[in-house]
């Protein structure tokens, strides 16, 4: 059963372009479908989470995390009565202005773009979605409500001070309200993020060998886990002893995600969706005591796998990768495609800003294609 203050897809305040409505998809089904199919979302696949895409085929990418993001929302959004397509439509998009190389790729372009408005993931993705998917003949972009599309710039909160420029150009002509907190949907998509990365930042730091069990078992949370499964599974094998504690953690997020959310909902006293953009404080929340233990992990995960020296080698090879191309594209835009160096004629900002974008668009197997190409004499172009 639907809550009071769940999104109705028949109260949307529609889309930029009227399309009409469908016959047997609501709007946000219909905005969930046009992520999927788009080529923002398929290029994912060789995006980096963690590890380059090159580094193993077992590790997560920016696409399996985004299916992985996709089924926390859901489970969570059907237990908490809330509109499911809408949350996985946010869900699925939450990463798709993301460049090569993860967090590297965006720093590295970031600074590049420093003296040009600077560069933002989240704002890439409005971006993407509103203007440079240009598939489809009545309009750019996937035309997606104004829903899923101020849940995909709002979901960690509100923006507020200088926005980056993708998402000031966009809500000049839509305004997206970004003063106040997304829906409780696009909430449940952000801390679906912070549930998935969490756990499988685990699981692939495991299996790199980056850190150990015994390593992981004095973090919270984490230890008890291990404790549940050696005493229900005596002498279980390694991987799936690992496989069953990992997945209780999971458990253990998600019901204390259910549990916090299902009280401040009913204490918000929220009669609608538009009641809960208005509130001073998001309704999806960790409890506190989950949130510091959290926080350990975090820390945790950042000395021995994000800063762990082999991946530190990787990313700064990374970031240089970016760095050389931007500076080769913006000394001579004729490197680039026929289409591209076509789109970057212009002022100096506005060149630098379409450089930008397709860099941002590239995946990580073809941004090290791609730097080979232009800086190796052996190679063709």
């Amino acid at each position: 059963m639907r809550a009071i203050y769940a999104s109705d897809p028949d109260e949307s305040r529609g889309r930029l372009f009227d399309e009409g409505g469908s016959a047997h998809r609501s709007a946000f089904q219909r905005d969930r479908d046009r992520i999927i199919h788009s080529s923002g979302f398929r290029r994912l696949k060789h995006k980096t989470q963690v590890f380059v895409e090159h580094e193993g085929d077992y590790f997560r990418t920016r696409l399996t995390h985004s299916i992985e993001v996709g089924q926390v929302a859901r489970t969570i959004s059907g237990a908490l009565g809330l509109n499911i397509d809408l949350t996985e439509a946010v869900a699925l998009a939450h990463d798709l202005g993301h460049t090569p190389f993860g967090h590297t790729g965006e720093d590295a372009l970031n600074e590049c773009m420093a003296s040009y408005g600077g560069f933002d993931h989240n704002a890439q993705a409005l971006k993407i979605i509103t203007s440079l998917e240009n598939h489809y003949a009545d309009f750019d972009g996937l035309n997606l409500t104004w829903e899923t599309l101020e849940g995909i710039a709002k979901h960690n909160g509100p923006v507020t001070g200088n926005l980056p420029f993708a998402l000031a150009e966009y809500t000049a002509k839509h305004d997206l309200e970004l003063n106040t907190f997304a829906s409780a949907e696009a909430q449940v998509a952000a801390i679906a993020d912070d549930i998935a990365y969490n756990n499988h930042d685990l699981d692939d730091g495991l299996r790199a060998e980056l850190f150990s069990v015994d390593d992981i078992c004095d973090l919270p949370i984490i230890g008890k886990c291990f404790a549940i499964v050696d005493e229900k599974y005596p002498n279980l094998d390694p991987l799936r002893r690992r496989h069953e504690a990992l997945r209780r953690v999971f458990g253990v997020m998600v019901e204390d995600v259910l549990t916090t959310s299902r009280a401040r909902l009913a204490a918000s006293g929220a009669r609608s969706a538009k009641d809960i953009r208005e509130l001073d404080a998001p309704v999806i929340q960790f409890s506190d005591g989950l949130f510091q233990d959290l926080k350990q992990i975090r820390e945790f995960l950042f000395e021995n796998m994000y800063r762990h020296w082999t991946v530190r080698r990787m990313r700064r090879k990374a970031a240089q990768i970016v760095v050389d191309m931007f500076d080769i594209f913006s000394e001579d835009p004729g490197m680039m495609p026929p289409e591209w160096k076509a789109a970057a004629k212009g002022d100096e900002t506005h060149r630098a800003r379409v450089i930008a974008d397709y860099i941002a668009g590239m995946t990580d197997r073809f941004a090290l294609q791609e730097h080979a190409k232009l800086t190796d004499p052996n190679l063709k172009s």
